[in-house]
């Protein structure tokens, strides 16, 4: 179980493949943590360095109370992880939370980054606020059981939840939510209150790849669309049948989409 010190925190991470390769950074959605990134991990640890670590707060990284536990603070953290390692510039591949993080080395620490992949997230304000701090207040003070339901219809596509052919997939994410504390709500009110970039886009020049869900419930398309109307640049890709955690709920699609990714990127 590897562990680096870095930002005031103890980070929690997962390295395979050669160590002399060219890096994989994977950072997880909430509530999640690098073993999201299993299949991605498999499919691209015989030819790059994979590194999946665990996000401040969460898994089994350090934890904080909730003023540390903001967006800025952890991209610090995603920074200071990849210049602990040496393992710069990388490739840092972010989904949800993890693009949080991706969008803001992408635009504040380009000499980090060789290329940047995010997948359903935002770089505006959480319109869904209000909604996720009723959440959060609920789960601080029971734990996840009583909103185990809505915490999934946040996650998870109409496919993964319907469809019998993801049975596993659904279940699997339900019981890892159901180990989840109850002072995760404190990084669930910081993704609620988080501070928008978009001022901050047209600052990125590396290369960025943009992946939206169609089932995603949290940050439908709308919100990847206007990410790459502020990055000429970045590359769009629409999943079908995907909902927000797209690692796990289409972990061929996303390897494809990262294969051509780094082909595009060489």
């Amino acid at each position: 179980m590897p562990t680096v010190d870095v930002n005031g925190t103890t980070v929690h991470y997962e390295d395979d493949g050669p160590i002399e390769a060219p890096a994989l950074v994977f950072s997880p959605s909430m509530f999640f943590d690098g073993r999201m990134f299993a299949a991605q991990a498999e499919a691209f640890s015989d030819r790059y360095r994979v590194i999946r670590y665990d996000l401040r707060g969460q898994g089994q990284s350090g934890r904080h109370p909730r003023e540390e536990l903001d967006m800025d603070t952890q991209a610090e953290d995603a920074a200071e992880l990849i210049e602990a390692l040496g393992i710069a510039p990388c490739t840092f591949v972010g989904n949800s939370m993890g693009g949080f993080i991706g969008l803001r080395l992408a635009a504040r620490r380009p000499d980090l980054v060789s290329s940047v992949l995010v997948m359903g997230t935002s770089a505006d304000v959480e319109e869904a606020a209000e909604q996720m701090d009723g959440l959060a207040e609920v789960f601080a003070a029971h734990g996840m059981e009583p909103v185990i339901d809505p915490v999934l219809d946040f996650m998870m596509g109409d496919t993964t939840l319907t469809d019998p052919s993801r049975a596993d997939v659904l279940a699997g994410a339900r019981e890892l939510l159901l180990t989840r504390t109850p002072e995760y709500a404190d990084s669930v009110w910081q993704i609620a209150h988080r501070r928008p970039i978009l001022d901050e886009l047209p600052k990125i020049t590396v290369p960025l790849t943009v992946v939206a869900g169609t089932e995603d419930h949290t940050y439908p398309p709308p919100k990847s669309e206007q990410i790459v109307a502020l990055v000429p640049h970045a590359r769009y890709v629409v999943m079908e049948r995907t909902g927000h955690v797209h690692a796990l709920e289409n972990p061929d699609a996303v390897n494809a989409v990262l294969e051509e990714h780094l082909a595009a990127v060489g």
